[in-house]
């Protein structure tokens, strides 16, 4: 089974999620805050329909993988600049780094253990990466591509306010907080879904990778806190963003608990 990537909130969900909010409500079910809620994004309609060519990559290559993740980045540049400006709202591309080891704090966060890490700060709207054996195992399936995709979110909430919305939705527990990130997190699930249907079918692809990719989705590990939700609302909002192509169908702050959990 592969192993969950390790990604980080962006700052300000981060600062905003384990301080102690003023405020004396607690984040509510629904979320109500109207960037969150009834963003424009919802209202734009689905992605355009684009293409987008999947480099090669080879097992234990970190060139070749870095060089997959600047193209995929590329083909997201193009669909959500395209997708965003039509809709009068804001676009700018995030930047991208690889390091061969992140330091053991990035952009104001402690950087979690393992060798395969990815973060987007906001600060800077910079995605990093850190392509370790763990991703070069079998890079040849669709776990790269969906975990380039799904960070790529993070700087799309950035763009539509909804990352600067997340900052100041008090957060009275925290049990609050961490449902209030794994509402971000399931988010970019389904974005990532959305995206990946915009550019489907990939030259080389079938059902049988989308299937499989689903497969060996993982959500929060028993007794690890829990930002990302249970496998089953992880797949559940993949696919949903997959089955409509648009982001629309994201809005995991309307959703009941339920369904973030």
């Amino acid at each position: 089974m592969r192993k969950f990537p390790i990604m980080a909130l962006t700052v300000a969900s981060m600062l905003s999620l384990t301080g102690t909010a003023t405020a004396a409500t607690t984040a509510a079910d629904p979320v109500k805050h109207p960037k969150l809620i009834a963003n424009p994004l919802y209202e734009a309609g689905a992605l355009p329909a684009t293409t987008c060519d999947e480099p090669p990559v080879k097992r234990n290559n970190r060139k070749l993988a870095r060089a997959y993740i600047d193209a995929i980045v590329a083909c997201l540049d193009t669909t959500w600049e395209q997708h965003l400006t039509a809709a009068g709202l804001p676009f700018s591309k995030p930047k991208v780094r690889h390091v061969d080891k992140l330091p053991k704090t990035y952009c104001g966060m402690k950087i979690d253990s393992g060798d395969s890490l990815t973060y987007y700060c906001d600060r800077t709207n910079t995605m990093i990466f850190q392509v370790g054996k763990t991703w070069l195992n079998d890079p040849s399936d669709m776990w790269l591509l969906s975990t380039v995709t799904y960070m790529y979110g993070y700087h799309v909430q950035k763009l539509v306010g909804i990352a600067d919305a997340l900052d100041v939705v008090p957060a009275r527990t925290k049990a609050a907080g961490r449902e209030l990130g794994r509402r971000g997190n399931l988010q970019n699930e389904c974005l990532s879904g959305a995206f990946i249907k915009s550019v489907w079918p990939l030259k080389g692809r079938t059902t049988k990778d989308w299937t499989y990719l689903q497969s060996i989705q993982e959500g929060d590990a028993p007794g690890e806190a829990r930002w990302y939700g249970k496998r089953a609302n992880v797949v559940a909002w993949t696919k949903r963003g997959f089955a409509t192509g648009d982001p629309g169908s994201c809005n995991t702050w309307a959703a009941p608990s339920s369904k973030v959990a």
